[in-house]
C-alpha cells in the first residue's frame, strides 16, 4: 500500500486522495524539465502545469524558478489535495491550482511562457473500476491530440512545451505535435535499467524548427541510481 504523502527536501506532497501517486519517472521528470529550463536559458515568467495531479510538478519547478504558476488538474479530490500540498509548501503564493478542463482554459486568452505535462498515459485500454485512476491514466477527458490543441492555444509565440510520454507514444506524438507547428527542441529517452527497453521518453518542444538534441539516461546501473538519475534527483530529495 503506496504511502500517503511524499517527503523531498523542500516540500511534502500528501496523496491519500490522488489517484497518481508520486512515482520515479514523474520525479525524473521534473528535475529533468527544471534543469532543462535552466539550461536553456528560458526564464519564465508563468508557467501552465496540465494535469497537476498532486502538484508534484509545479512544486518542483517553483522550487527552481520565480515564475507564477497555474496548475490545472480535472479530478476535483485531486485538485483538492494538489492545493492543500502548494499552500503548504514555501511557494504558496507562486502556484494556483485551478480545477477545471484545460480545453476551457484557453478561452481566458493568458498565455504561458512555459507548459509542463505528465498526461494520461493510455488510450482505448483496459481500464480500472476506480473513476478517479481512469481520469488519471487514461485519455478520456484529454487525448494526445487535445493536449496539444490546448498547448497550442495556451503558448506564448516564444515559449516552451515539456511533455512526459511512454517511450512507444513518442513517433505518433511527435507527428501530432508538428502537425500543431510544434517541434521537438530536445528528447531524452529513459530505461529502467541497463537491460530494460526504453520506457519513456521526455520531450521539450517550441515553434521553432531547429536540430533536435538527443540523449539517453538510465535510472539503475547494477541495482544502484545511476550517477546521473542522482544528480538531477540530489536538488529534491532526501539524501540517497
Amino acid at each position: 500500500m503506496p504511502n500517503h504523502y511524499f517527503d523531498f527536501k523542500q516540500f511534502r506532497v500528501n496523496q491519500e486522495h490522488c489517484a497518481m501517486k508520486v512515482c520515479t519517472d514523474a520525479c525524473l521528470f521534473g528535475a529533468w524539465a527544471a534543469k532543462t529550463v535552466n539550461d536553456c536559458e528560458i526564464a519564465p515568467k508563468s508557467i501552465l502545469d496540465i494535469g497537476a495531479g498532486t502538484g508534484l510538478l509545479s512544486l518542483m519547478l517553483a522550487q527552481t524558478c520565480s515564475a507564477q504558476i497555474d496548475a490545472v488538474e480535472i479530478e476535483a479530490a485531486a485538485a483538492t489535495e494538489a492545493a492543500a500540498n502548494c499552500k503548504a509548501s514555501p511557494w504558496k503564493d507562486q502556484i494556483n491550482v485551478i480545477h477545471h478542463q484545460v480545453q476551457a482554459l484557453a478561452n481566458n486568452q493568458k498565455l504561458y511562457d512555459l507548459i509542463i505535462s505528465n498526461p494520461p498515459f493510455y488510450e482505448q485500454d483496459l481500464k480500472s473500476p476506480d473513476t478517479n485512476k481512469n481520469l488519471a491514466l487514461h485519455s478520456q477527458a484529454l487525448t494526445l491530440k487535445e493536449l496539444l490543441v490546448s498547448a497550442n492555444q495556451l503558448l506564448a509565440e516564444k515559449g516552451y512545451f515539456a511533455v512526459l510520454l511512454p517511450f512507444e507514444r513518442k513517433a505518433i506524438f511527435v507527428a501530432l505535435a508538428e502537425k500543431e507547428g510544434l517541434y521537438v527542441q530536445k528528447s531524452t529517452d529513459v530505461q529502467q535499467t541497463e537491460k530494460h527497453a526504453y520506457f519513456r521518453t521526455m520531450l521539450l518542444l517550441s515553434r521553432t524548427e531547429t536540430a533536435v538534441k538527443t540523449d539517453s539516461m538510465i535510472i539503475k546501473i547494477n541495482n544502484a541510481y545511476s550517477a546521473e538519475f542522482r544528480a538531477l534527483l540530489t536538488p529534491f530529495y532526501l539524501p540517497f
